[in-house]
């Protein structure tokens, strides 16, 4: 589909090619590779986002668009795609959501808000070949991500949600290992302990789940819940925390989210034991252990995986 460069003749535009062109709403930049010469001209300048009555975004150029894949076109739409989303951030560029969690198009939309977002798709392609945007249309074969459950497709949203900041963390837990205070057995994951920890991202803790450890924040009624809340054990040491805070007649209500399934479970190397490393030496000041060693599952004598829950225990 053509994006018209402003300003320009009929003849300045940019051809990009998508398979959701319902995210077109939420575009905030189009991106071309800094080496690219077909495009270097209309870096700087804006481009207009098709079917919005005129919506300028502008033209940048990012190291990240590979100039070989597609028209060399990207367009930016961080609510609803990651690589998008980590260029926006980098950029400074605006976060615009589109969607609404039952699959239809927001208020963002304009005339196709309301619309279910396949529905929207097929309407925004007929739309495009009537307004002379439309560049041709073919099979693309992609990976499609789906619900495990109902077998939907899955579509990517912008969402509030907890973080910890896990540099610092990270960095003290790999000085650990480095000093001979916790060794990993066998020597091979050790590398792969490393690499989790050199190359690790900011940990959301936050699930919207029926099940868990509910978030440990309250909020205050009638505040803002990024800037009013209180974290505590319980909700009567929160009331307290809040009417010393905000007067006693505060009212307050509990974060609906629940806590990531690693506090209240098991697993091994990177979601048990580098996680148990960093918190034992963020509260603790020491590692929790001076060796993990890692093995391969207990069989039975068919080859089957030993249950507790069966009975099949091993006395070490």
């Amino acid at each position: 589909m053509k994006y018209r460069v402003a300003g320009g003749s009929r003849d300045d535009f940019m051809t990009i090619a998508t398979t959701r062109p319902e995210t077109l709403f939420g575009d905030v930049a189009i991106a071309v590779n800094p080496e690219d010469e077909r495009y270097a001209k209309y870096v700087g300048k804006l481009a207009i986002v098709p079917l919005t009555f005129g919506r300028h975004v502008p033209i940048i150029a990012d190291r990240y668009v590979d100039p070989e894949f597609g028209t060399g076109v990207l367009k930016i739409s961080p609510g609803h795609d990651q690589n998008d989303y980590h260029i926006a951030r980098k950029l400074g560029l605006p976060i615009l959501n589109v969607m609404n969690k039952d699959g239809t198009l927001n208020d963002v939309a304009g005339l196709y808000s309301g619309m279910d977002r396949f529905e929207a798709r097929e309407k925004l392609w007929s739309d495009l070949v009537e307004t002379n945007l439309a560049v041709k249309k073919e099979p693309y074969t992609l990976r499609v991500p789906r619900s495990q459950r109902g077998g939907e497709v899955i579509e990517p949203l912008i969402s509030k949600q907890w973080f910890v900041t896990m540099e610092p963390l990270a960095e003290r837990a790999l000085h650990a290992v480095e000093k001979g205070q916790l060794t990993i057995l066998p020597e091979r994951f050790e590398k792969i302990y490393n690499n989790w920890l050199t190359n690790i991202k900011d940990w959301c803790i936050s699930r919207q789940l029926w099940w868990g450890h509910r978030i440990p924040v309250w909020y205050i009624v009638g505040k803002k819940c990024e800037e009013d809340y209180v974290v505590a054990r319980n909700a009567e040491e929160a009331l307290a925390k809040a009417q010393e805070k905000y007067g006693k007649s505060v009212e307050i209500y509990q974060d609906p989210d629940v806590l990531d399934t690693w506090f209240s479970s098991h697993d091994i190397l990177f979601f048990w034991v580098a996680r148990m490393v960093m918190m034992g030496i963020e509260f603790t000041g020491t590692v929790p252990f001076s060796y993990v060693y890692l093995h391969g599952l207990i069989r039975d004598s068919e080859g089957g995986k030993c249950q507790s829950h069966w009975g099949m225990l091993l006395t070490p």
